[in-house]
């Protein structure tokens, strides 16, 4: 399958990108930890089975020092032992926050007892602004055919500049 669509090369298409990525950068500039941000993108953009943003949070959290054993247990982590009760609560909120056709409820209480739990105001608003920021990245991606494999770690930090 090509990309059927480059979303940077038309006039509207860019536009509506730097806006996101404007959008994407107060998230990035919170207090929300860096490394639960990478393991959030990357646990909805698989379930989104979105190639491209799956590589792009792969190699960033490795540029910013998250080791492979944690990258590659991040589709399994309940079953793992190598991420912390915080990051496990931000997971499960990824994840129910991504499948919302599939749980009529959205976010169990259970899971936002435990978000409530680990993390302040501020971090909060940006893990759910996160949520909804990377699922609508998936879609956008995945819609045109975006592929994954290319990227290169500060792409996407060097396009805010």
């Amino acid at each position: 399958m090509d990309t059927r669509f480059d979303l940077f090369g038309n006039r509207i298409a860019a536009t509506f990108a730097k806006r996101f990525a404007g959008a994407a950068l107060v998230i990035h500039q919170s207090p929300l930890p860096r490394s639960t941000q990478e393991l959030v993108s990357l646990r909805a953009s698989q379930i989104n089975g979105c190639g491209h943003c799956v590589d792009m949070h792969v190699k960033e959290a490795a540029a910013a020092g998250e080791t492979a054993v944690r990258l590659h247990l991040v589709a399994a982590w309940r079953e793992s032992t190598v991420f912390t009760e915080a990051e496990r609560a931000a997971l499960a909120l990824a994840e129910e926050g991504t499948r919302l056709a599939d749980a009529h409820q959205g976010v169990s209480d259970e899971t936002w007892a435990q978000v409530r739990r680990h993390y302040d105001d501020d971090q909060i608003a940006a893990l759910v602004s996160l949520v909804a920021m990377i699922n609508a990245a998936n879609r956008l991606a995945v819609i045109v055919h975006q592929k994954g494999g290319s990227y290169e770690p500060g792409t996407f930090a060097a396009a805010l500049g």
